[in-house]
């Protein structure tokens, strides 16, 4: 039976595997420990960023009280079974004081198709200064290399819906096709691009036929030094073009999301915290906002904080703090749950007054409304989101949650693998398989369940309430000793974790896919 393509890291020698939860060795398995296993595929997965100490005691041992010694362990054996070692450092940098960081280029495949994670040392970058703006990208028409006057017609339309679609991003100034079109035809360089438009991103294109085939590459770059921030290439018949044409479309507003996004964060980084402006906040909280613990959570929700008093009508990071407040509520950060509720849907609707274009705002209220037993209400303004920025993956994930909460299987599993589509290194990849993993148990497809539900708890990022799923999908198909694993790794993660907190977090409807999923819960033991 096919799962669909499952993601896996390649760096040096090895491939690290987080479906099968494997080491490999020129295609061997090596035998580790679950917790080095753990620990080899957060910081693989996390391989553009350092990842603290902290973090490492919250996903690997819950947050429980270890010792510098248990942490030093892991580490060392991680590296042993690299082939590295703390004087060399090939794999694993520590950064001492702060945590670590994969020091490997990493490539991820998915599938046929495999990308670069992370590319070693970042290229040093002008500090940028504290009063720049958001982010700002100027799209170029497309360069036509060889074809039919039918491809130059292409070419132009693409680059006209890219910009169209992209200005739906709220986060993104993009320049207008009245003066980013002035550059057609001429030779002119991403630098050159910056100077004249002001912009820091520049996204540039080429499209060529040849025996019967298009291609289009497209590549984003930074305009202050050319760096290459994302590329690609898309390969169709000539009678495909309509086919390419959505494909790239789809891609390009994907990727910018996200790869904008992390550049961003890196430039944040370099700006001393006293002269952050309110983008640079905004961006430097979504970074913590995203490792899903209680520490960043906390740190994100400063950020926001932040951001919101030099501009207190800041929609971004108004939904950035709703975001952090429905975390405390979801996950039982605070010992207020009913507070953090009520907070995060207060904040998501003043985001939504401030800014009602602007698809992030309407995706945290929808959450929001969650806690308030209001889920068919709630998929409305997730209904809202997805409208106005068609290719929001995290928006479609949310609606296939909302979904699967009403027991609507086929509905909510194909908005699901469609969010892991658009979004193949999301943060929230782990709910998305966890999506699939209920729906499969709630149309009887045990196999599939198992599958889906391991694979989301082995993800970076995964919580309690992924490895809870894991066990209920492993009890539904009959394997106890199993489902028992995955209730004590629950439990590492969280000691009151509870049949109780579950449902409350998972306002499952009344129906035939509920007392499924009460039967397997009490089965395990929980």
């Amino acid at each position: 039976m096919s799962f669909g393509a499952s993601l896996t890291y390649r760096f040096g020698s090895f491939e690290l595997d987080p479906a099968k939860f494997e080491l490999r060795e020129h295609g061997k398995a090596k035998h580790l420990e679950p917790q080095v296993l753990s620990l080899l595929i957060l910081l693989a997965g996390n391989a553009d960023r350092l990842v603290s100490k902290d973090e490492i005691i919250e996903k690997i041992w819950g947050g429980r009280i270890v010792s510098e010694a248990a942490v030093a362990s892991r580490v060392k054996a991680a590296r042993q079974a690299l082939g590295d070692d703390g004087k060399e450092q090939r794999f694993i940098r520590t950064v001492h004081g702060r945590g670590f960081r994969f020091g490997a280029a990493v490539t991820f495949e998915q599938g046929q198709g495999m990308a670069r994670l992370s590319a070693g040392p970042v290229a040093e970058q002008p500090a940028p200064s504290a009063n720049e703006e958001r982010p700002s990208i100027a799209v170029l028409p497309f360069h036509l290399a060889g074809g039919s006057a039918r491809l130059a017609v292409v070419a132009d339309a693409l680059a006209d819906e890219l910009i169209g679609d992209l200005s739906r991003l709220r986060w993104l100034l993009v320049i207008a096709r009245t003066s980013t079109f002035r550059f057609r035809g001429r030779e002119a360089g991403c630098e050159q691009v910056g100077a004249a438009l002001g912009v820091r991103y520049c996204l540039t294109g080429t499209i060529e036929e040849a025996g019967g085939r298009v291609s289009l590459s497209v590549t984003l770059a930074r305009t202050c030094d050319s760096a290459v921030v994302w590329a690609d290439r898309f390969t169709a018949g000539r009678d495909e073009l309509h086919e390419l044409r959505c494909e790239v479309l789809t891609s390009v507003i994907a990727n910018l999301e996200t790869r904008i996004v992390q550049n961003e964060v890196e430039r944040a980084r370099r700006i001393p915290e006293a002269g952050l402006d309110a983008w640079s906040s905004y961006h430097l909280g979504l970074d913590h906002m995203f490792r899903f613990n209680r520490a960043d959570n906390a740190r994100a929700a400063d950020l926001f904080a932040r951001a919101l008093a030099r501009d207190p009508e800041f929609s971004r990071a108004l939904s950035g703090l709703s975001f952090t407040r429905f975390q405390d509520c979801f996950l039982q950060y605070s010992p207020d749950p009913d507070a953090m509720a009520e907070q995060a849907r207060a904040l998501a609707e003043r985001a939504v007054q401030c800014d009602p274009l602007d698809p992030f705002a309407h995706l945290n209220l929808g959450r929001s409304l969650w806690f308030a037993d209001a889920v068919p209400e709630s998929m409305e303004r997730l209904s809202a989101a997805i409208a106005l920025s068609p290719n929001y993956a995290q928006a479609i994930y949310s609606k296939a949650w909302a979904e699967m909460t009403q027991c609507d299987v086929a509905q909510s599993d194909e908005h699901a693998g469609l969010a892991l589509r658009l979004s193949p290194l999301d943060p929230l990849r782990y709910a998305m398989l966890g999506v699939r993993s209920v729906s499969a148990l709630m149309r009887g497809d045990h196999e599939s369940a198992v599958e889906w539900g391991e694979r989301a708890a082995r993800s970076p990022g995964a919580h309690k309430h992924i490895a809870v799923i894991a066990a209920i999908a492993a009890e539904a198909a009959g394997d106890h000793e199993r489902a028992v694993q995955w209730i004590g790794r629950a439990r590492q993660l969280d000691p009151q974790v509870s049949r109780a907190t579950f449902l409350r977090s998972f306002p499952f409807a009344a129906t035939g896919g509920r007392e499924i999923i009460e039967r397997a819960l009490r089965d395990t033991g929980l």
